[in-house]
């Protein structure tokens, strides 16, 4: 008797452990899910912060290519969380944040000189990003019935640093070249031109394969043609933003 009640509480025990791990791992994945996105906005954050340290420590090629690898994963965050459906507010203020310190802060120091106006000029990149950010970044509703997507106003800062770190790669940090796009950016930034909201990975076919390029160039870093990439990319939304870029419905 003494036997039989003992079996009966190890099974019970048993049994409760394996609720409870099977508990755990659905929190766990539950977790995952929820955060996934999150994750990736850290991580573009981190790139802008490694591309910050690397900048003031004179690494400039290692700063681009950190700046174009945060321009990824910023494509990537908002469709892994509307994938997941773990969109949130949460998710929305890191990926501000990722996006000010990536492509504003980290972008600008690739285009720091050592005189007055060159840092006064840095600081009217920040500025622009930081305005855009947070005025700017409207949605334009339109009818649902008429299946227009609704559209950025002003350049995405994730482009214009895309274009300047491409840029200045392959004019090999050359600031009368750098300088000239850059003030172009910043009049695209603060302009009210309209720009489609390029859900590259929820979109056509030949997008994704545009994106996975880019994956691929990340590890081709050292030869020039990695930049060229990456520039005609940022450059072709920039000129043909409704008739290459433009969700389809």
């Amino acid at each position: 008797m003494i036997l039989l009640t003992s079996s009966s509480d190890f099974f019970q025990c048993t049994n409760k452990f394996f609720l409870s791990e099977q508990a755990a791992g659905i929190q766990l994945k539950e977790f995952a899910r929820k955060n996934a996105a999150n994750a990736l906005s850290v991580t573009n954050m981190v790139m802008g912060m490694a591309s910050i340290l690397s900048s003031l420590n004179g690494h400039h090629h290692a700063a681009c290519w950190l700046v174009l690898t945060g321009y990824l994963l910023d494509l990537a965050d908002g469709a892994v969380a509307r994938r997941l459906d773990a969109c949130s507010a949460l998710g929305e203020k890191l990926d501000d944040f990722a996006d000010f310190t990536t492509f504003g802060i980290a972008t600008s120091l690739l285009l720091r000189t050592t005189d007055l106006l060159g840092d006064i000029m840095c600081m009217c990149y920040v500025l622009s990003v930081f305005v855009r950010l947070c005025f700017l970044l409207k949605r334009l509703f339109c009818d649902c019935s008429a299946g227009i997507p609704f559209m950025y106003r002003g350049l995405p800062c994730v482009y214009s640093s895309a274009i300047l770190a491409s840029a200045s790669l392959l004019s090999g940090g050359n600031m009368a070249v750098l300088q000239v796009i850059k003030v172009a950016m910043i009049l695209f930034m603060i302009t009210e031109t309209f720009y489609p909201h390029d859900r590259v990975l929820e979109s056509q076919a030949w997008k994704k394969v545009v994106y996975a390029g880019g994956v691929v160039m990340v590890f081709c870093s050292s030869f020039p043609p990695a930049c060229v990439y990456y520039l005609l990319w940022s450059v072709s939304y920039v000129l043909f933003p409704t008739s290459l870029w433009n969700r389809k419905v």
